[in-house]
């Protein structure tokens, strides 16, 4: 058994601070326990959200050595332990005491975006023909776990704070798992431009790199996304076209 140093965020009446705790390691722990076992012994305290500690809630959202990760899919053995390890909260987001963080921006947003509207049926019961490839497509999207890690790493929203004027990524996500679906037949490529920001996108491919449900974010969500927005209003074809479909 080893004993391991943690430096860890807690709030402050004039800001915020580190403080270290020392605390025994055993084999196949993963940071949410050794947080809890800080917190039971040492900083009862500590405010640490979190519920499922099995990878499906999204709620222990952290940053772990300066990397968005989640405390209980980090296990203990892929961590150096010959220096303190560093736990922050998200600082993509306001923070409410020590790791916990204010997420509620990413609610607003979702609600704003346009809801899935469905073609007319293709029968005469009310059901659709569709095939199982377009089906896949969607799929993927649907494992977001709502974490919001992907928000936390995008530098747009990370280093700008420009959560008003960018979705963010997770909300591109949401938004391609509406727009490709086979059955819907709205359009929010004017909302993706100008309430969405997907032009400061600049597909660095950090939110894919730290979702933990290994959602291709950035080639399967963003990218056809910024496409369709190009075809849109930067297509000089399709410009002209809609000018004489304007015009008659």
């Amino acid at each position: 058994m080893a004993h391991v140093l943690f430096n860890i965020w807690r709030t402050t009446s004039t800001g915020g601070e580190f403080r270290e705790y020392k605390t025994e390691i055993t084999e196949g722990m993963v940071v949410l326990d050794a947080v809890h076992q800080i917190q039971a012994e040492q900083a009862n305290d500590l405010a640490v959200r979190w519920n499922c500690k099995a990878g499906k809630c999204g709620s222990c959202s952290a940053e772990i050595n300066g990397k968005p990760r989640l405390m209980c899919m980090t296990r203990m053995n892929d961590l150096p332990q010959d220096k303190p390890i560093v736990l922050q909260p998200m600082k993509a987001f306001p923070v409410i005491r020590d790791l916990v963080t204010d997420v509620s921006v990413n609610y607003r947003i979702k609600k704003r975006i346009k809801k899935f509207r469905p073609r007319t049926p293709d029968f005469p019961d009310g059901t659709w023909r569709i095939a199982q490839e377009d089906v896949d497509r969607v799929q993927e999207f649907r494992k977001c776990i709502e974490c919001f890690l992907c928000q936390d790493v995008c530098h747009v929203l990370r280093e700008h704070e420009l959560h008003e004027k960018f979705a963010g990524p997770r909300h591109m996500v949401y938004t391609a798992a509406l727009e490709m679906h086979p059955l819907d037949v709205e359009d929010r490529r004017h909302q993706l431009k100008h309430e969405g920001g997907i032009g400061f996108c600049n597909i660095t491919k950090c939110c894919t790199n730290v979702c933990p449900e290994k959602i291709t974010i950035t080639d399967n969500a963003i990218i056809p996304l910024k496409e369709r927005v190009a075809d849109r209003y930067y297509d000089p074809l399709m410009r002209l076209f809609r000018f004489f479909m304007n015009k008659k």
